[in-house]
């Protein structure tokens, strides 16, 4: 399914401002997020607390991103890719966002659920958010394993992403990194 096949207003000849400011934000939370969740779970000292108190607000951020964004690309589309890309490289990029806005959905529910099923508060910022999963120790493990997994998957999209917008930019030399970078 073509996320901009139908675009409630024409698709954009460029990704506006917001669009841009969207994506860029949502990058560096990602990789913020799999540096901090990396950082969690190697430690058992006071850090792996105060990496908890990052980690949760800012996964709750990510998803309130990606609700705007995925929001905001069903209403205006995209801009077209090149015409002379290979229809192989048009569904792989196709394959990989809904991918990537799959992964940016589950990898915050998943860890509110995992967090719920332990068991423990889901407080951010001071507010107590409800519980999602039953407290269930199994589930927990369960959902622990498939977060960790997942977030494995996300670095890995998240490369591929970053490998074919260089490859755009610096090979094909196409505009389609330019769109995302300078609005072009």
């Amino acid at each position: 399914m073509n996320f901009s096949a139908y675009p409630i207003h024409r698709a954009p000849a460029k990704f506006s401002l917001f669009a841009r400011l969207l994506h860029w934000l949502m990058a560096i939370g990602i990789v913020a997020m799999l540096f901090i969740g990396v950082g969690m779970v190697a430690s058992v000292s006071e850090r792996h607390q105060w990496l908890m108190q990052i980690h949760k607000p800012l996964g709750l951020a990510l998803l309130v991103l990606v609700c705007l964004r995925l929001s905001r690309r069903l209403i205006y589309g995209v801009p077209a890719l090149p015409a002379d890309i290979p229809a192989w490289q048009r569904l792989a990029a196709l394959a990989s966002h809904i991918l990537l806005y799959a992964l940016m959905f589950a990898m915050p529910l998943i860890g509110w659920a995992m967090v719920s099923a332990g068991g423990y508060p889901v407080s951010v910022g001071g507010w107590l958010l409800p519980s999602i999963a039953p407290t269930d120790a199994s589930l927990f493990a369960w959902l622990r394993g498939a977060h960790r997994y997942l977030a494995f998957l996300l670095f890995a999209t998240v490369l591929l992403h970053l490998a074919a917008a260089l490859f755009h930019g610096w090979i094909r030399r196409d505009g389609v990194l330019q769109s995302m970078t300078r609005g072009r």
